[in-house]
């Protein structure tokens, strides 16, 4: 019988929703990776049910990566702070934190011009207004699910402030071309 020579890592998919290979981010794709699933919506049927406020049900140090994708403006801006305190403790020495969510810096441009209900572009879950950015996705919250209102917002520099404070080091940043979504790799 052939042994798996791989040694699996572990990645945790903070605010996952409903179960979507495609929504893990191409970095975990891969025979060495598995994703353990985390969200506050117990309906989306996560591995792990949690806030990510407080994930006092993950042990300190045990997971090689977390991914977010959207994750962090779904909280207030004092608790920021804690959020990112809390993925950095449950993340193992040398591990990272890839993150990505929008960049408010651009909005700037949709709101001087009042475009507050342009469509900005297409996502999955349909078409995303300056509002929805803003605020949160509207059909989503008028569903019921009142965590997906957005409670602050980010631009690059604020968020490399924030990771810095966290204890996070080797900060890469990037924006996309489109400059709606700031992306970070950030180590521990």
């Amino acid at each position: 019988m052939e042994q798996n020579t791989l040694t699996k890592k572990y990645v945790l998919h903070v605010g996952c929703g409903q179960y979507n290979p495609e929504k893990l981010h191409s970095t975990f794709k891969g025979g060495e990776w598995q994703e353990v699933r985390f969200d506050i919506e117990e309906s989306v049927k996560p591995d792990i049910v949690g806030d990510m406020l407080d994930m006092h049900v993950i042990a300190e140090n045990s997971f090689d990566a977390i991914f977010s994708s959207h994750n962090l403006e779904h909280v207030y801006d004092y608790q920021v702070p804690t959020a990112l305190k809390e993925f950095y403790r449950v993340i193992k020495e040398g591990g990272f934190l890839l993150i990505t969510l929008p960049n408010i810096q651009v909005l700037g441009e949709f709101i001087t011009k009042g475009n507050l209900d342009a469509v900005v572009y297409e996502s999955p879950a349909g078409p995303i207004t300056t509002v929805d950015i803003l605020f949160g996705h509207g059909p989503s919250l008028k569903n019921g699910f009142e965590s997906m209102a957005h409670k602050t917002a980010f631009t690059p520099d604020r968020l490399k402030t924030f990771l810095l404070q966290a204890g996070f080091k080797n900060i890469e940043l990037v924006v996309s071309p489109n400059k709606l979504y700031i992306w970070a790799k950030a180590y521990k």
